[in-house]
């Protein structure tokens, strides 16, 4: 099975593809409104040294698994160690990459409708100065609307079905190659059309000079938990992709590339709404209402003397968003696919359609539940909310917290090293740098943010 497992193409592949898994709404949505929340510049110093203590090495600690075993993530692990508690961990990850999955594809199609919205001039038409009502109106209208998300998602869930049926070579990597360039670019356009907004100083100050009476230890923590967040770290993702790496790919060079690039498309977000937020008045602590209901109205305020740079910045950045999607809803579908794939020894094909099927089946009810299945709660939550807090707040930061000593301490420091530098021909120092964040820094950091989460702290 190893010897017939397919595998990237080459090494530009491989960065678009891990990138792409790694950029997603979390980096162009969620960052932006921590960032908003927690007082600006000092929120990003605190998130970018997290991303280095972190990011990079838990990142490195998936890749290891993945490409030291070379197969999907649920039995990686099982390679290292047969002891229960190890060798299960993969399959949290199987478990909570597929439940993100399925309430994932819900906001997918919310981010795809806004594209549609801004092409065809809805979201400038319904602009009022100083007024935000007709988008708040618009956005409730629509997710509690039964049919038309769910037509959406199904438009997002199909277009994934067939970008991971074509393959991990024709499918994930060719797909990677055109969206992950083509995001860049619109990121570089929105950038530079957002420094010219009238009081787009005040956007970059907010972004870049800190305030530390700012930096509570909440905000510390919340910073934290963004830089685990956004890197799609322990959704199995990354452990799956890194089962299709060659034995010549730079390991800790590539979790370091893209982590890089991860933290730029997070401040280039920044430098896109906070301009257009602060140009228009509008609060940067909007919160997760910032995308569907504030943006819309600020980039019309933003540019309300120029409407033709109103309508290609709203059309461009919903685009943004739909690749964005597109790209990290990939590596999330290629999770449970490859697990089915090989478990049970079927085709590529059926075992996609497979997990088609059940992502329309529970993304649905999650798309109903902010609308007409909204008065069915289990824990004072709807089906979409219970999804999210049972991902985020409990599967993921206890998988991270299991990765990072398991590869840390659990697995036999020459196997890392060996792998890691690539049987010895490369230095073993990032190796040797990286196993001490394993063992003393990451696991803290994921502990503390969990406790946090949990209000302990």
């Amino acid at each position: 099975m190893a010897q017939q497992r397919a595998s990237f193409g080459s090494k530009f592949g491989i960065i678009m593809a891990a990138a792409g898994s790694a950029v997603g709404l979390g980096n162009i949505w969620r960052f932006p409104i921590e960032t908003g929340n927690n007082g600006g510049a000092a929120f990003l110093l605190v998130y970018m040294v997290a991303v280095v203590l972190l990011g990079v090495p838990l990142m490195l600690a998936e890749f290891f698994i993945g490409r030291y075993a070379h197969t999907n993530t649920a039995h990686a692990y099982k390679k290292l160690s047969s002891h229960p508690l190890w060798s299960n961990i993969g399959f949290i990850g199987v478990l909570g990459g597929s439940i993100i999955l399925c309430y994932y594809v819900v906001v997918a199609g919310w981010v795809m409708k806004y594209f549609f919205l801004s092409v065809d001039g809805t979201l400038t038409s319904l602009y009022q100065p100083g007024n935000a009502a007709n988008y708040e109106s618009l956005f409730g209208n629509f997710v509690s609307n039964p049919w038309s998300p769910l037509l959406y998602m199904l438009v997002f869930v199909l277009t994934c079905h067939f970008a991971i049926a074509s393959g991990v070579q024709k499918g994930i990597e060719k797909l990677s190659k055109i969206f992950m360039p083509a995001l860049f670019v619109i990121l570089v356009v929105l950038v530079i059309f957002s420094l010219f907004a009238p009081g787009a100083q005040a956007g970059l100050k907010f972004l870049f000079y800190p305030d530390f009476s700012k930096l509570t230890t909440s905000a510390m923590l919340s910073a934290i938990s963004q830089a685990f967040y956004s890197l799609s770290l322990c959704m199995g993702c990354l452990c799956t992709y890194a089962s299709y790496f060659g034995k010549d790919v730079n390991m800790v060079r590539s979790a370091v590339s893209i982590s890089v690039i991860d933290a730029l498309v997070a401040v280039m977000a920044g430098l896109i709404i906070f301009p257009a937020v602060f140009s228009s008045g509008i609060d940067p602590q909007s919160g997760p209402s910032l995308a569907f209901i504030a943006l819309p109205a600020a980039f019309q305020s933003a540019f309300e003397s120029v409407p033709i740079v109103s309508y290609v910045v709203s059309m461009l950045f919903y685009a943004l968003l739909v690749l964005a999607a597109l790209t990290s809803a990939m590596s999330l579908y290629e999770v449970p696919t490859a697990y089915i794939h090989e478990r049970w020894n079927i085709s590529r094909k059926t075992a996609t359609m497979v997990v088609t099927a059940v992502c329309l089946l529970l993304g649905t009810v999650c798309s109903l539940s902010m609308g007409v299945l909204g008065d069915m709660k289990l824990f004072g939550k709807n089906f979409f909310d219970l999804c999210d807090y049972f991902t985020t707040t409990w599967m993921m930061p206890m998988s991270g917290i299991l990765i990072a000593i398991f590869v840390g301490w659990v697995v036999k420091r020459e196997i890392f090293i060996n792998e890691v530098t690539n049987g010895g021909t490369l230095r073993p120092t990032g190796a040797n740098i990286m196993l001490f964040l394993l063992r003393w820094i990451a696991p803290v950091l994921v502990l503390a943010s969990f406790l946090a989460v949990l209000g302990v702290l």
